[in-house]
């Protein structure tokens, strides 16, 4: 069975799998970026949790990261579509289906990364910030 931090994060593959560009999680950067873009989730870091007794509980603020990239002559368009929908995605279910008790993401701080011999790459990591609670920091 699963634990409650590997059910959040595939719950948040899985809407990211819904928007138009690739999905990906925990996979290298590809040779060629799709036309519709890339993304690729980091399970990212868990951080120090808060921790309550009676009955023990940990609240996490588990910082996971979606890096986007596109390509091509109009990326400064497709990037802006590619992060609005991702934005639009998070905004249909903030609890994952109420696994988790709140997902909010950050704004992403876009560079500009040139390609010897193709189109230039605009890319970004967006920090997304997945509140949950578990009763044990393994599980």
């Amino acid at each position: 069975m699963p634990t409650p931090r590997e059910t959040i994060l595939a719950a948040l593959h899985a809407r990211l799998l819904a928007l138009p560009a690739r999905a990906l999680r925990g996979d290298v950067l590809p040779e060629r970026v799709p036309a519709e873009g890339l993304l690729i989730l980091r399970d990212g870091q868990p951080g120090e949790p808060d921790v309550t007794l009676s009955p023990l509980a940990y609240h996490y603020q588990h910082r996971a990261e979606i890096e986007a990239v596109v390509q091509g002559a109009d990326r400064d368009a497709a990037f802006d579509t590619l992060i609005a929908s991702i934005g639009a995605a998070l905004a249909t279910g903030r609890t994952l289906g109420g696994l988790c008790d709140w997902v909010e993401a950050e704004a992403p701080r876009p560079v500009d990364l040139p390609v010897e011999g193709a189109a230039s790459l605009k890319a970004a990591v967006i920090p997304v910030v997945l509140h949950y609670t578990t009763a044990d920091p393994l599980a």
